[in-house]
């Protein structure tokens, strides 16, 4: 059976790294080299392949996090679907501080990353993305919401802004007016470029606190605000770790070999084969070598 890929980010990262225990695979590839070595074991039972977004040591912002790297390294040691993790502010008063939610939508206001492995001449893709996160991934999530002492919500819409700095109080109102839910900074384009990889791909974002839509005591602290937001990423990262390995387990169970996330290339490379370079073919063909063939 494929390995299940854990993608960490901040507390979960921290959190996961001292749990799995296995073989470190540093791995080059042609979109260069990962956040860092992926750990490859056993973790509840099951096969995991895990990769801490930002680095071993947390050194990477949002916006230098090498996406294409990490999502081509996973699948080069045969990952097929994938739990990721992030730390958002919440835009809406019912998504408190501590809670976890299972997100179903994504507005992408990044603007200085690669977005897509397609981006050299010689291959178009054009893949569907309407709904952008595996409904299987997301319902072996939401399947544990029982076990875990803490209010787990299906759904929301993640707004992925580039930082590294956060919202002006005019953004944070703009970002609740568009429908978003949360605040985060590291959804795209790792979402996207698992879903060009045929990969199912879901995400479990971890509220801290609220956005700036929502005014502080002018009294507060703000070192105790920062210790408050950073307890709030504690408690949130122990409810996450608990939800993970029962999603875990359950995709053990059904590996969701029939997933469409599986075939998400199948009409979306409008290039004539004929036409498309030998070195397109190389450094897309862990990608998409069966769709190349003329």
């Amino acid at each position: 059976m494929s390995p299940i890929g854990l993608i960490g980010g901040s507390g979960l990262g921290r959190a996961l790294a001292a749990e799995v225990r296995g073989e470190r695979l540093n791995i080059d590839t042609p979109f260069g080299r990962p956040s860092g070595p992926i750990i490859r074991g056993q973790w509840e039972g099951a096969e995991i392949a895990f990769l801490a977004r930002h680095g071993e040591d947390h050194v990477l912002n949002p916006s230098a996090v090498p996406y294409r790297a990490n999502i081509y390294a996973l699948k080069s040691v045969g990952v097929q679907s994938i739990i990721a993790s992030g730390a958002t502010g919440s835009l809406r008063e019912e998504m408190r501080p501590r809670d976890l939610v299972v997100i179903d939508q994504v507005i992408d206001k990044t603007h200085r990353r690669v977005g897509t492995f397609f981006d050299e001449p010689g291959v178009v893709a054009h893949i569907e993305f309407a709904e952008p996160f595996c409904s299987h991934v997301r319902a072996a999530l939401l399947g544990g919401a029982g076990s875990v002492q803490t209010t787990v919500h299906d759904g929301g819409t993640y707004v992925c802004m580039e930082g590294p700095s956060f919202s002006t109080v005019a953004e944070s109102r703009m970002h609740r007016a568009w429908g978003g839910d949360l605040i985060g900074m590291t959804c795209m384009p790792e979402a996207k470029l698992a879903r060009e990889a045929e990969m199912c791909y879901a995400m479990l974002a971890l509220p801290t606190d609220y956005d700036c839509w929502r005014p502080h005591d002018p009294a507060a602290d703000k070192r105790e605000l920062l210790k408050e937001i950073i307890g709030n990423l504690d408690a949130a990262t122990a409810h996450s770790v608990a939800l993970i390995k029962s999603a875990v387990r359950r995709l053990t169970a059904n590996p969701n070999a029939a997933c469409a996330c599986r075939d998400a290339l199948g009409s979306a490379i409008w290039t004539h084969r004929e036409s498309i370079p030998p070195a397109a073919r190389t450094r897309l063909g862990l990608i998409a070598s069966r769709y190349l063939s003329t």
